[in-house]
């Protein structure tokens, strides 16, 4: 009798006869116009516990509004000056897919219909830096951005020590206004507290406290604006979704009064996600393409999208909140406790997620699952994979 011992992984098989190593590589798959379906079998995954997940997302739809424009009034409507600067629109009901070894073995709902995805997409404006990084636009993420910015908008004792990863892990507490909203005004804090007290606080140095603030996260936007020179919907468009096989159907927009002039152009400055309106409008399908890059680590085929240097970057716990990477959110101190830490996830108000799960070979797409119910998701879809 011979005795063969295989060892078997995602892509990858090896087997020992005797002395001799037999290797069996097969390439990773990737999608092209058209994305193949597999039968949950045919991946390892059970068939029953996966049409379980997939119940379980259809049945706890959002409680978000389906008018966004209210959903948003009744978020944020007690914030000063709060109004609506950016483009929405109605959303639609449950959505999602399930990628197995690059395969999709489950999607429910309208896959194809372009919702807003509000702060998911953040770590579409993280992909953005990571490649003005790549590029050598920006040298390093810990250099100060006013060596880029030299416009005044980093001036003074506190702004002037923001730096690039303060930026991308939400943690620069930059002070000032930008397209007409004040960053005490986004969130304000302490909530008891009243606007004096919120434009006098005392600040935090960059790097040593978390807040999650659009007003921020838009300054980043309007920061690689400035280094790019161009349109960031324009890179994204050239760099990342049409080599990945996006449709054409996804737009990224700012607000109505955040048009800046670059080199003569009035070029609008996006938003990173729906806080006052615009963000990105994309479909579950691109969603999912766009964790898929991920899950390969930046490569897409024959072609290194974005280096694998940044794909790792953004899953590093950052100094001032464990859970938060550049833009990604991180499971690090089991925020979701019946997860495994290796997932990280681009999130968003309302129930907007792209997951991907290293260890398993996954990327989940989940468009108005009730929030509280996504670590229980997660958990559900992880079972199903055979060991």
């Amino acid at each position: 009798m011979v005795n063969f011992n295989c060892r078997l992984r995602p892509f990858f098989c090896s087997c020992t006869l005797l002395s001799f190593t037999i290797v069996y590589c097969q390439a990773p798959y990737y999608p092209d116009s058209l994305w193949q379906f597999k039968k949950p079998a045919e991946v390892r995954m059970d068939a029953l516990r996966l049409d379980s997940a997939v119940n379980f997302a259809v049945k706890n739809d959002s409680k978000t509004n389906y008018n966004l424009k209210i959903a948003d009034m009744e978020a944020y409507g007690s914030e000063p000056n709060y109004r609506i600067l950016g483009p929405m629109k109605d959303r639609g009901g449950p959505a999602g897919m399930i990628i197995r070894h690059g395969f999709i073995v489950a999607e429910w709902g309208d896959v194809k219909r372009v919702d807003m995805t509000f702060s998911a997409t953040k770590s579409y404006l993280s992909t953005v830096a990571g490649l003005a990084v790549d590029n050598g636009l920006i040298k390093n993420v810990d250099d100060l951005v006013n060596e880029y910015v030299t416009d005044g908008t980093y001036e003074g004792m506190h702004n002037s020590k923001v730096t690039w990863r303060h930026l991308l892990t939400q943690s620069s507490d930059w002070s000032g206004c930008l397209f007409d909203i004040c960053d005490w005004a986004d969130r304000p804090v302490p909530a008891d507290g009243g606007i004096d007290e919120w434009k006098n606080r005392k600040l935090f140095d960059p790097g040593t406290h978390f807040k999650y603030n659009d007003v921020r996260v838009n300054l980043l936007a309007y920061s690689l604006l400035q280094v790019w020179r161009k349109p960031l919907p324009v890179v994204l468009k050239e760099r990342i979704m049409d080599p990945i096989g996006a449709s054409t159907t996804w737009r990224w927009y700012g607000y109505e009064n955040s048009f800046v002039n670059i080199d003569g152009v009035m070029t609008q400055s996006v938003s990173g996600g729906g806080h006052f309106g615009g963000g990105l409008f994309i479909s579950t399908m691109d969603h999912a393409r766009f964790g898929l890059l991920f899950l390969r680590k930046g490569r897409w085929k024959n072609i290194q999208l974005i280096s694998e240097n940044w794909v790792k970057a953004v899953q590093q716990p950052s100094a001032a909140n464990k859970s938060y990477g550049f833009m990604w959110w991180l499971n690090a101190d089991l925020r979701y406790k019946t997860v495994p830490q290796n997932i990280y996830m681009a999130e968003g108000f309302g129930g907007n997620f792209v997951i991907i799960d290293n260890e398993d070979d996954l990327v989940m797409v989940a468009r108005w699952l009730e929030p509280s119910k996504v670590g229980e998701f997660i958990r559900l879809v992880i079972d199903a994979v055979e060991r």
